[in-house]
């Protein structure tokens, strides 16, 4: 009897952790980081859920005799950015989960 009573109970608390996981990740979509490379020749904005909502580049960036360092700054400040997501994400989940890492989580 007092088995059943503890499994309820604990099946009641995964459900309310399930609702405060998806409300969390809604958050996340809404929420924003920004990274820039280059001395803010590009910026990177990059949403809690890894979504890239924007890059935006400085004219004088764009030199057509070295697209290869363009295309550096570009990916320092995508992967600055993503990083920083992956933080902000990190933060979020293990507040809820009280630093448990649970698997396939994020």
């Amino acid at each position: 009897m007092m088995q059943n009573m503890n499994m309820g109970k604990m099946m009641k608390q995964v459900q309310q952790m399930q609702k405060q996981m998806e409300k969390a990740q809604e958050e996340l979509a809404n929420e924003e980081v920004e990274a820039s490379a280059g001395g803010g020749m590009v910026t990177v904005k990059v949403s809690g859920d890894l979504s890239i909502k924007s890059i935006k580049l400085d004219p004088e960036a764009i030199d057509p005799e070295d697209p290869e360092m363009l295309e550096d700054m570009i990916l320092a400040a995508v992967n600055e950015a993503m990083r920083a997501a992956q933080e902000l994400a990190s933060k979020k989940m293990s507040g809820l989960t009280g630093g448990l890492n649970i698997p396939g989580l994020m």
